[in-house]
C-alpha cells in the first residue's frame, strides 16, 4: 500500500556490513547450517533479538549484548537499538484499558449467505468505529497448515525484519523494515516463531490479551528484544479449494469476494494482489502493522486462520483528518514531511512503519477504538479508517480489499490526494465509476427490480460522484473547443491512462501530443502545453460519451441528486476538478451552462476542415485533420519494445521539463492496476489494460536492497508554482515495506 523509496544512510550501511561480518565469525564456529542453525540460535538467544543484514539478506541472531561495542557496533545500534522518546510515554500503561472495544456480530448461516450483503446491513453502524468483527458461523474443515502444506505443495515465503523500538520520527531516526533474507516453510516458521514465545514466557500456551497488550507496548520501549520477524504480503491464500469445506466453499472465501456482483472490483480485468487477491500475513510474537490506511480508502476485510490472536487498533473515518493532524504535530517533525497540512503527514504514513501508542492520540481527542481477533473472526475495517496493531504469537491470517457502492465519494478523496502529492493511482477510479454508473443506468431502464434500502444508498453515492465526473468533464471539453486549442479529434480506445503532469487518471478524454507520448487530463490549460514533439494537441475522446452524458443527465432527474450537486458546488466542493486551471474555472462567465451544446473548433493548422456548430454526441466519432495517431502508448498485450522513448518531458507556460529520461525511463503513464514493481512490463507479452510508463526506480533488477510493496507509488518531484513536474530518479534506494 508506498510511495516512494528512500536511501539507507551511511550509518545503516555500516551497522548492516558490521552484521555481516559478524555473522561470517558466527558460523565459522558453528557446525550445524541452514534451518537446523538458525533453530538453535534462536534457543541460545532466547527470541530475545534478531540482528539483520538487508542488503546481503542475511539473517543474524543473537542476545543483545553478545557483541563488542565497537564504532561499528553503534552504527547498528542506530538501526536496532532502543532510546527513549519522550513524546511516547509509555511508562503508564492505564491507558490500555480506556480504550472501548469496536462492534462484535455474529450472524447466523442464512445472515452469513452473502458477504458483501451482510456488510451492507451493519456498515451504517460499524462503520462509525472504523473497525469491526465478525465470528463466523462456519469452521473451515481443513487447517491453514494443512492447506498450505499440503494443498499448495513447495509453498514458501520470506519475511520481513521490524526494528521493534520507538522511533523519533526526525531525519536522523525513522523506522525502515528489512528483508530477512531467509525462505520458510509454514512449519519451519511456526516452530521458530513457538520457540521465541516458549523462552520468554516459559509455556506454549496463550496467555491473556489485556497482559499482552502492557507486555508490548513496554517491550517496544524498553525490553530487549530488538527486532521481530513478520512474513506480510505473501501472495497466497490458506483457503482450502475442497468442495466439503464449508468456509471455503462459501461467498466468505476472500479468493472470490471481490468477484461477487456487488463488488466494485469485479470491473477490474487484471487481478491485482491484495487488492483483487488475497494476501497472507504470517506471524510471530509481537510481529507489528504499522499505522495506515487502504489503498484508495478502500474496505479491508481480514479472516484469521489459525494461532495467537491479535490487537488491532482502528480510527473511524470521520476521525482520519484528526489523526492526520495529531501525527503531524506529535508524532513528525517538520523535516521529513513533504508537503503541508494534513497531507505532509499523509504522505509519511503511506510508508506504513510509522507505529506509536494509542495513549498519543487518546490524549488529543481522537476516537480509537480496539479488537481482538481469535482464530475464525473476520475483522473489517471501513473506508478511511486508519488501524495498527500486533499478533500475540504465531498465527496465520488474511487479507483482501473490497469496493461497494458508498466507497466512490471517498475514493474521489482519496485519488485527489493522490493528486496533490503527485503520486499515481493504483486504482482506475474514473473507469470504475464510469462503469459502474453505466450498468446501473441499464438496470434502471427496466422494471419490477426490488432494491434494498443499503442498495439505494450505494446507487445514491454512484449517481452523485459519476454527475460530478460528467459535469467536470463536459465543462472542460467546452473549454478545450471554445480555446481552439486542439488540431485534431480522435476516438478513445485506450482503458485507463494516467495524466503526465498531475498523475490523475484519464478514462474518458485526455489530450496527447504528435508522438502520442505525453498524456495530459483536461484538468491543465491546454494552449499553455509546450510538447518536445511539435505543437500539435489532439484530443482522444470516448465514442459513447454522449451516453454517459444522456446517463448524467437521468441521474439528476432525481431531486436528492441535483439538490446535493448544487449545494457541493456551492460549497465549492467538487474533487474532480484539481489541479484545474484558473482559466477553466471561469468559464460559466463566458456562457456557459452544464449539458451545452458543444461545438467542434479546432486549431487554426486544420481551420480548412473545421467542422462548426456540432454537438457533442458527433464529437466522439470525428477525426479531423491529416493526424492518424500511431499508437505508442501500451495497451493490452503490447510489448515495450513498441513504445517510443521521449527524451524530453512536455512542459507548461512555456518551459521546458528536465531532460531526465534514461534508456529504461519512458515518461508515457503510470501504470494503475499493478502492486508489483512493474516486473510483468519487462516480460514480451504485457498483458494490463492500462497505459503505463516504465520507469527505471520501480525494477528490481538489481541487486540493492529494494523490497517489494504492496503499493508501489510513483512519485515525481512537483513545482507548484508553474505546474511543471520532473521525473526523479533515484540511485540505489530502499523501498519501504507495506505491511497489513
Amino acid at each position: 500500500m508506498v510511495e516512494g523509496r528512500v536511501r539507507l544512510s551511511k550509518k545503516v550501511k555500516n551497522g548492516l556490513e558490521f552484521l555481516k561480518h559478524k555473522r561470517l565469525q558466527r558460523i565459522k564456529s558453528e557446525s550445524s547450517s541452514g534451518t537446523s542453525y538458525l533453530i538453535n540460535m534462536m534457543a541460545r538467544s532466547g527470541g530475545d533479538a534478531l540482528r539483520i543484514s538487508a542488503s546481503c539478506g542475511i539473517r543474524l541472531q543473537g542476545n543483545a549484548g553478545s557483541f563488542s561495542r565497537s564504532n561499528d557496533a553503534s552504527c547498528e545500534n542506530d538501526v536496532f537499538s532502543k532510546h527513549k522518546v519522550d513524546k511516547f510515554d509509555t511508562s503508564d500503561l492505564e491507558w490500555t484499558e480506556k480504550i472501548p472495544e469496536c462492534p462484535v456480530y455474529c450472524p447466523t448461516k442464512e445472515e452469513f449467505e452473502d458477504p458483501l450483503v451482510y456488510l451492507q446491513k451493519i456498515a451504517p453502524e460499524a462503520s462509525r468505529y472504523g473497525i469491526c468483527k465478525i465470528v463466523s458461523p462456519l469452521v473451515a474443515a481443513v487447517p491453514a497448515g494443512v492447506v498450505l502444506m499440503k494443498e499448495k505443495v513447495g509453498f514458501k515465503f520470506s519475511t520481513r525484519v521490524q526494528p521493534f523500538r520507538l522511533s523519533e520520527w526526525d531525519t536522523d531516526d525513522k523506522v525502515t523494515f528489512f528483508m530477512s533474507g531467509i525462505n520458510y516453510t509454514f512449519r519451519d516458521f511456526e516452530k521458530m516463531a513457538n520457540k521465541v514465545f516458549g523462552r520468554r514466557y516459559y509455556s506454549a500456551g496463550c496467555l491473556s490479551a489485556t497482559y499482552l497488550e502492557k507486555e508490548f507496548w513496554h517491550e517496544i520501549a524498553y525490553g530487549k528484544t530488538e527486532s521481530v520477524e513478520y512474513a506480510c504480503d505473501v501472495e497466497g491464500s490458506a483457503f482450502s479449494s475442497s468442495p466439503s469445506d464449508p468456509l471455503g466453499s462459501s461467498k466468505w472465501n476472500l479468493e472470490r469476494l471481490s468477484r461477487l456482483p456487488k463488488s466494485t472490483l469485479r470491473l477490474l480485468e487484471t487481478a491485482i494482489p491484495g487488492v483483487t487477491d488475497p494476501m497472507l500475513y504470517i506471524g510471530m510474537l509481537f510481529s507489528m502493522f504499522a499505522w495506515h490506511v487502504e489503498d484508495h480508502y478502500l474496505y479491508s476485510i481480514n479472516y484469521h486462520h489459525c494461532g495467537a490472536s491479535k490487537t488491532w487498533y482502528g480510527i473511524p473515518g470521520h476521525a482520519a483528518s484528526k489523526f492526520e493532524k495529531v501525527v503531524k504535530e506529535h508524532v513528525y517533525t517538520n523535516d521529513i514531511l513533504s508537503a503541508d497540512g494534513e497531507d505532509g503527514a499523509f504522505d509519511v504514513l503511506l510508508g506504513k512503519t510509522t507505529l506509536f501508542p494509542p495513549s498519543i492520540l487518546l490524549k488529543h481527542d481522537v476516537s480509537v477504538y480496539k479488537a481482538v481477533q481469535k482464530p475464525g473472526e473476520f475483522v473489517i475495517t471501513f473506508p478511511r479508517a486508519y488501524h495498527a496493531g500486533f499478533s500475540h504469537g504465531f498465527n496465520c491470517g488474511e487479507a483482501v480489499n473490497f469496493a461497494i457502492g458508498d466507497w466512490f465519494p471517498l475514493g474521489a478523496i482519496a485519488s485527489l490526494r493522490y493528486a496533490h502529492l503527485n503520486r499515481a493511482p493504483l486504482l482506475p477510479h474514473e473507469e470504475l465509476l464510469c462503469k459502474e454508473a453505466m450498468l446501473l443506468y441499464t438496470s434502471l431502464e427496466l422494471e419490477d427490480l426490488d432494491y434494498s434500502l443499503a442498495d439505494l444508498a450505494a446507487h445514491h453515492c454512484i449517481k452523485v460522484s459519476f454527475v460530478k465526473l460528467m459535469r467536470f468533464l463536459h465543462r472542460a471539453l467546452w473549454s478545450v473547443m471554445k480555446s481552439r486549442a486542439c488540431t485534431s479529434i480522435s476516438p478513445n480506445y485506450y482503458r485507463t491512462i494516467v495524466c503526465t503532469l498531475c498523475k490523475r487518471d484519464c478514462y474518458v478524454a485526455f489530450i496527447n501530443c504528435s508522438c502520442n507520448g505525453h498524456p495530459v487530463c483536461l484538468r491543465h490549460d491546454i494552449r499553455s502545453l509546450h510538447f518536445p514533439c511539435g505543437s500539435y494537441r489532439y484530443l482522444f475522446l470516448r465514442d459513447d460519451v454522449a451516453e454517459m452524458e444522456a446517463a448524467a443527465k437521468k441521474f439528476e432527474q432525481d431531486d436528492a441528486i441535483s439538490k446535493e450537486i448544487e449545494q457541493q458546488i456551492e460549497n465549492g466542493d467538487d474533487l474532480y476538478l484539481y489541479p484545474l486551471s484558473n482559466k477553466l474555472q471561469t468559464d460559466v462567465e463566458d456562457g456557459y451552462f452544464p449539458y451545452c451544446e458543444i461545438n467542434v473548433v479546432l486549431g487554426p493548422d486544420f481551420a480548412a476542415i473545421n467542422t462548426m456548430g456540432q454537438p457533442l454526441e458527433h464529437i466522439s466519432s470525428m477525426n479531423h485533420g491529416k493526424f492518424q495517431p500511431e499508437t505508442n502508448l501500451e495497451q493490452v498485450g503490447s510489448s515495450p519494445k513498441t513504445v517510443q522513448r521521449v527524451a524530453n518531458q512536455v512542459s507548461v507556460n512555456g518551459e521546458r521539463f528536465p531532460e531526465e529520461v534514461s534508456e529504461n525511463t519512458y515518461e508515457l503513464s503510470v501504470s494503475c492496476l499493478s502492486r508489483e514493481d512493474h516486473r510483468s512490463i519487462h516480460q514480451d507479452n504485457v498483458h494490463d489494460p492500462v497505459s503505463r510508463s516504465i520507469v527505471d526506480e520501480n525494477s528490481d533488477s538489481s541487486d540493492s536492497p529494494i523490497f517489494r510493496v504492496k503499493r508501489p507509488f510513483s512519485k515525481v518531484e512537483k513545482r507548484f508554482g508553474n505546474d511543471t513536474i520532473s521525473s526523479k530518479n533515484s540511485e540505489h534506494q530502499v523501498q519501504l515495506l507495506d505491511v497489513m
